[in-house]
């Protein structure tokens, strides 16, 4: 663990101790999949409940709040949810994650205060600290070269499922890094560093063992790459290798 990881890990305690003392709840800033991990590691450490969550079902990003004992009135995620459309569709560019995220990059606000960026066929949706949503609406007005516009919706309306693309590889056995080097195209040398250097998550949870198995539904993070989920195992090629197919989150 890094020394920067080492200080957030006291963090999260601290956070736990606050609402428990306080009798409040209390609030993280959105975590990475990596930063979540550090946290269920320190879990026993803890002077409080928690629960996490990232403003709709499948959010990667998450929040976690640190909840007293006993505690028993209403509260709420203060998590904010924007829609932007762009102003005139006919001349719209297409967007991507990247051009979203810098162009709020821009605009000065630090990665931790923002969730997930979803982007749809029309539309994008970015989940926010509440705090923020007043300032990015009037401030976020054009995406590269596509003028946009704003609003805020309740983010516990919505029913997002994010963008995928069902694609097909073929491995030797249902390894881990196999699957990565096949999903990344690498080296299966390179897919072990990755898996050794804890880049590769199964199912939200670290895994540091090359040989991890992965079944069907297995859920994949390779950190700075993307999100993949396992779908099945398809046959056998004439050199009976495994066939499988799975979906890249977009």
């Amino acid at each position: 663990m890094t020394k920067e990881d080492t200080l957030l890990a006291k963090r999260f305690v601290d956070l736990s101790r606050q609402a428990q003392q306080k009798g409040i709840v209390v609030f993280s800033e959105f975590l990475n999949i990596n930063e979540l991990n550090i946290f269920k590691q320190r879990v026993s450490e803890l002077y409080s409940g928690y629960e996490f969550f990232g403003g709709y079902e499948l959010s990667e990003r998450q929040m976690i709040a640190f909840i007293p004992d006993a505690f028993c009135y209403a509260w709420k995620y203060p998590i904010a949810c924007l829609k932007l459309c762009p102003l005139n569709q006919k001349f719209a560019e297409r967007l991507t994650h990247r051009d979203v995220l810098g162009s709020l990059m821009n605009l000065g606000i630090e990665r931790s205060k923002l969730g997930d960026i979803l982007i749809g066929e029309s539309e994008i949706y970015v989940f926010c600290q509440e705090k923020l949503a007043g300032y990015l609406m009037s401030e976020l007005t054009r995406i590269r070269h596509t003028a946009v516009k704003s609003q805020q919706i309740k983010p516990d309306a919505l029913h997002i499922q994010p963008q995928k693309e069902t694609l097909t590889g073929i491995v030797t056995s249902n390894r881990l890094d196999g699957m990565i080097s096949s999903i990344c195209k690498i080296s299966r040398s390179q897919a072990c560093q990755w898996i050794k250097g804890g880049k590769v998550f199964l199912n939200n949870q670290e895994i540091l063992q090359p040989a991890a198995e992965c079944k069907p539904g297995t859920l994949i993070s390779v950190r700075s790459f993307g999100r993949f989920c396992l779908l099945d195992f398809d046959g056998e090629t004439r050199k009976g290798r495994l066939k499988f197919s799975y979906e890249k989150y977009i």
